[in-house]
């Protein structure tokens, strides 16, 4: 899960608004900044914010579709490509190493993404 991003989404918006502070502290008594332009400036961050939040949720979601991926091959055996040689094994668990999915196979890790077919041994 991605929790980092919600603490830069935090340090962003302190900064953001830290800028508009310093920006109306410092602007021409003569030429004042428009409300327009503060309402535009407001509705990009927010959309920035938006997307940040949103790509975060994309990472959790792509995390755990994997995990379920690697979980419907418990207990079958697979495939799988290592080092350009083929071989076949017994998926015993997954897990989430360094974000990426491993099967474990025979007490080896095996990245999910190494597996090219599903096989029936019976």
């Amino acid at each position: 899960m991605n929790i980092g991003s919600s603490v830069t989404a935090q340090e962003s918006q302190q900064q953001f608004l830290q800028l508009l502070v310093a920006q109306v502290q410092h602007q021409d008594p003569l030429e004042p900044i428009q409300q327009e332009d503060f309402i535009q400036q407001l509705a990009q961050f927010s959309t920035l914010e938006g997307i940040e939040k949103l790509n975060a949720q994309f990472s959790d979601m792509l995390e755990l579709q994997q995990l379920t991926d690697g979980g419907q091959l418990v207990g079958r055996d697979v495939r799988f490509e290592l080092e350009g040689e083929y071989f076949i094994g017994h998926v015993d668990e997954v897990a989430m190493i360094d974000g990426r999915m491993m099967l474990g196979i025979s007490g080896e890790y095996i990245p999910l993404s190494s597996v090219d077919a599903i096989v029936d041994l019976a």
